[in-house]
């Protein structure tokens, strides 16, 4: 396993992070693992030297966090991990139970830490953006955040690149944390950010460390235009539906699989060195349900693809009309 800097601040992580949204409570999502189901999955992760797990106060209200927490107490030493969570969507009835405010953050640090079973998060995350957030307060709650020594370091979850710009520039005016991080929707189905906001992180030495790099399944090759997917998960996933399933999206699909067929290998695997391909990745982010998933995903590391390959990948992607 090979470890690198998440961007220009001094953190190592794995070149891969398991992402904990698939361990839960099934009343939240049909899906998800209990945590007898999740154990073999972290402690496979750890014996092929996964050291970054990422996950959520959100994912089954709370579950997910105290799973992975469970699952990784039995490793010796915390400080070889960096576990990483996400804060800002709803978690109450309440006016301020969700957001950015510095009396959401403050209050939702604790919860996670408790949940977690730790003193500290290695990376702290916003999660779902609120366009009407306060910027300069919630930069200097971050900040405060980190030298309270709950947060050592923070990181974005999918912004709009001209608020990052703003939340970044903010930040340094006023001597504060900046964020470190972009965990951001990229794959071969979905490369949006390829106009803004992944030149803004490379140029600011921001770490990428991209979510779903196989299309939630969809890269899987098993998907069809008659019908959502065969497992539990991509009958009931309408966030794939809604973004996905264009022709455009199917065409690539079938050209992951040829290259996949051609290779021996999964076509999950090519979707997923192709992520790793992409200049100043770091780690992307993926899911298992099961043990072969981290095998797979490991696997994938020694897959290096042609740039006749690449080529041929990215020529069928139809790029989405701007927002608005």
């Amino acid at each position: 396993m090979e470890y690198l800097r998440l961007g220009s601040c001094g953190l190592k992580v794995s070149r891969l992070g398991l992402g904990a949204m698939g361990f839960g409570d099934k009343g939240w999502r049909e899906w998800v693992l209990n945590e007898e189901q999740a154990k073999p999955i972290v402690s496979r992760a750890l014996d092929l030297g996964i050291n970054f797990f990422d996950t959520c106060d959100y994912y089954s209200a709370g579950v997910s966090e105290t799973i992975l927490g469970h699952c990784l107490a039995d490793y010796v030493n915390r400080d070889d991990l960096v576990i990483a969570t996400k804060v800002g969507m709803t978690m109450g009835t309440g006016a301020n139970a969700r957001g950015f405010s510095r009396k959401h953050l403050f209050e939702a640090v604790d919860r996670s830490l408790q949940r977690l079973g730790t003193d500290y998060i290695d990376l702290y995350q916003t999660h779902i953006w609120d366009r009407s957030t306060n910027i300069e307060e919630m930069m200097v709650a971050f900040d405060d955040l980190v030298r309270s020594g709950k947060v050592l370091y923070v990181g974005v979850t999918d912004m709009p690149a001209w608020q990052f710009a703003k939340a970044q520039h903010a930040a340094q005016r006023n001597g504060g944390v900046r964020f470190v991080s972009v965990q951001n929707h990229y794959n071969l189905i979905y490369r949006e950010d390829e106009r803004e906001l992944l030149p803004l992180c490379r140029d600011g030495g921001v770490g990428l460390i991209p979510y779903s790099p196989m299309g939630r399944g969809f890269l899987a090759g098993n998907r069809s235009a008659e019908g959502w997917g065969t497992t539990t998960r991509a009958k009931t996933d309408d966030f794939a539906q809604r973004v996905y399933f264009r022709d455009a999206d199917f065409e690539v699909a079938r050209r992951v699989a040829a290259i996949a067929q051609r290779r021996g290998l999964e076509p999950t695997q090519i979707a997923l060195a192709w992520v790793l391909s992409r200049a100043d990745i770091v780690a992307p982010i993926f899911g298992a349900t099961d043990v072969t998933h981290v095998d797979h995903a490991v696997a994938a590391l020694d897959v290096v693809l042609e740039a006749e390959e690449c080529e041929y990948l990215q020529g069928a992607y139809l790029p989405r009309p701007l927002p608005g």
